[in-house]
């Protein structure tokens, strides 16, 4: 017997292979590709730095999911200030480094799916072990991202974050 990790989308009538618990962006909002050819820039998987003036890391906001023992995860990027980019570079590949006190930035991604911007929300970047992204913490406002933050979000919810994420409007 096999399970069905699929689902019927209401938007456009088919069945999908599979429900994505997370999705993420490539790059911070404000990184255009002309930065790829300057010096003081650069964009890897985890980290960015704009013109050696702003400093990015790749976390993910996590989302409890009701009923479940999993989590929705949005992979997003926060802007750090030099000293705390300086420091989390510093400790990136060093054991131990979760004991390190989060570094508090703006969220760099927009996520268009909110009634709101998310685009510079206060967040605060737990570091975790090596080799995984740190855990961002919203400021706790009545934003709905940040409410669903504190108190999850249904199945129905994800399907609905897949079907906007795989038919945008326009």
């Amino acid at each position: 017997m096999s399970v069905d990790l699929g689902f019927l989308c209401s938007t456009c009538g088919e069945h999908h292979e599979e429900l994505p618990m997370s999705y993420s962006t490539m790059a911070p909002d404000i990184w255009e590709p002309a930065f790829a050819n300057d010096p003081d820039s650069i964009l890897s998987l985890d980290q960015c730095v704009i013109r050696n003036q702003a400093f990015f890391v790749r976390g993910l906001i996590e989302i409890p999911v009701i009923g479940r023992t999993d989590v929705f995860a949005w992979g997003v990027w926060i802007s750090l200030s030099r000293e705390s980019f300086a420091r989390a570079s510093e400790l990136w590949e060093t054991p131990g480094r979760e004991t390190e006190r989060p570094y508090f930035g703006w969220l760099s991604t927009e996520l268009s799916l909110y009634p709101e911007s998310t685009t510079d929300l206060k967040t605060n970047a737990h570091t975790r072990p090596v080799g995984r992204r740190p855990r961002v913490e919203l400021e706790p406002t009545d934003h709905p991202l940040a409410v669903e933050q504190r108190t999850g979000i249904t199945m129905d919810r994800v399907r609905e974050i897949a079907e906007a994420v795989l038919h945008p409007q326009r």
